[in-house]
């Protein structure tokens, strides 16, 4: 069973807006913060923007600040992303993840223990 499922994906046309949603499945777990993750074909997973519960702070990947947001809830194990101003560059596959080990190492892949299955984001130009 997957632990984690995203959900709000979809074809969207440039400079519009999708929500995408990342909620447990099934399960429940304690974790210090979740995040979000794409990749595009071809290409290596990149990180794309995290929130940590305790202080509630927000990590963005410098391509994506000021259009996107991150938001969440800890207790219910749910985190979402606002995509505003989406671009071509922008289609991917979203995956969400939690890290239930309080890693350093927000941007990174290995910073997390569990992973959705990934929705498909697609920006026509």
């Amino acid at each position: 069973q997957v632990p984690l499922v995203e959900s709000g994906g979809g074809l969207v046309q440039a400079g519009g807006s999708l929500r995408l949603s990342c909620a447990a499945s099934g399960r429940t777990f304690s974790s210090y913060g979740m995040g979000w993750f794409r990749q595009a074909p071809g290409k290596e997973r990149e990180f794309v923007a995290a929130i940590r519960w305790s202080v509630g702070s927000t990590y963005y990947a410098d391509s994506v600040k000021g259009r996107f947001t991150i938001s969440g809830d800890g207790p219910r194990h749910a985190v979402y992303l606002q995509m505003n101003l989406l671009r071509p560059v922008s289609t991917a596959v979203y995956y969400c993840a939690a890290d239930l080990q309080a890693y350093s190492v927000i941007e990174f892949t290995a910073g997390y223990d569990l992973w959705g299955q990934g929705a498909q984001v697609a920006v026509n130009s």
